[in-house]
């Protein structure tokens, strides 16, 4: 039987020069390298500056994974944004992107899934490919999350960082197996009851302001190793795989102990799983599109591999996305 797969034909990631180190954070509020390092696995983390913006990385990202793809803005015909931190209230950051490469046809809009933003982005993408409301897409994860931290206080500013990632997803004839290439299966889910362990405090419709981010970290690690091996497994039922016989595991770059419990958990050896957390901090939709560029890059992910993508974030949010190469 043939039916549409949606292939990764491309990735990129841009990352902002300026590089703030656990060391400097410990001369802005009172914390150090070893506090930092030793509860999150994070060393240093990218912040964007002055003039650079959500949109501005976003840009880039989604060029040099066209560039990668080998297409140009004329076979581009949707744009998925996923971020937490867009440039405006509205209009959604997709079409100042999607003017900023010169695409002209289909469809731009935004996902606001916060770290999950990604996961969700690449299932409503595959989606549309395989119905043949579009042909090829680029999915992108972008934040500038230093813009709603408040730096004062230290259990969150000393997480997040700012970047972006992006792939092109490309409608290609498959047989219907697991054998395809594409996107194989996508779960995802929500539960709202815990908006207030990580949430921003501000907004258009609530107080007027942008707001700073505010999280209970010991509830959101608890929710997190569960949420995770939820959607995962499901994913594995799906298709059939499992720990032993996926190739990676790419997950959201929180946290590091989040991370290998997850891992451990699911019996995902640690040769498997692609950490970036250590050189970027958390950058939430931005983190997997990130990690995945930077295992493409040095020759991990290949062609016909599979791998498994995962997230989960505020809201609560979550999801994962089984994928061969």
């Amino acid at each position: 039987m043939t039916v549409i797969r949606s292939v990764v034909t491309g990735t990129g990631s841009y990352l902002p020069e300026r590089v703030l180190t656990n060391d400097e954070l410990a001369r802005m509020v009172d914390t150090s390298d070893e506090w930092i390092a030793q509860r999150t696995g994070i060393r240093q983390r990218h912040i964007a500056a002055e003039g650079e913006t959500t949109a501005t990385l976003a840009t880039e990202a989604a060029r040099r994974a066209m560039a990668a793809a080998g297409v140009t803005a004329d076979d581009i015909d949707l744009i998925i944004l996923a971020t937490a931190t867009p440039d405006n209230t509205f209009p959604a950051t997709a079409v100042e992107v999607q003017a900023r490469l010169g695409v002209l046809r289909g469809a731009a809009f935004d996902m606001q899934a916060v770290c999950s933003g990604f996961v969700y982005g690449v299932t409503t993408a595959d989606s549309m490919l395989r119905t043949g409301l579009a042909k090829r897409a680029l999915v992108i994860g972008a934040e500038t999350f230093s813009r709603i931290l408040d730096w004062t206080d230290r259990t969150t500013c000393v997480l997040f960082g700012d970047g972006a990632g992006a792939i092109v997803l490309e409608a290609q004839e498959g047989q219907g197996t697991t054998d395809d290439r594409g996107v194989l299966t996508s779960h995802l889910r929500s539960d709202g009851r815990h908006k207030e362990k990580l949430y921003v405090d501000g907004g258009p419709s609530s107080t007027g302001t942008v707001g700073h981010l505010r999280m209970e970290g010991r509830e959101v690690f608890k929710f997190a190793v569960g949420a995770v091996t939820d959607v995962i497994e499901e994913a594995f039922k799906a298709t059939g795989f499992n720990g032993d016989t996926i190739d990676w595991f790419v997950p959201h770059q929180a946290n590091r102990r989040i991370i290998e419990g997850s891992a451990k958990k699911l019996d995902i050896d640690l040769s498997k799983v692609v950490i970036t957390v250590d050189r970027h901090g958390n950058t939430s939709a931005a983190s997997i599109p990130l990690a995945v560029d930077a295992a493409v890059k040095d020759g991990r992910i290949k062609k016909g591999d599979v791998v498994l993508l995962e997230a989960m974030g505020g809201g609560f949010t979550w999801g994962a996305v089984l994928v061969r190469w």
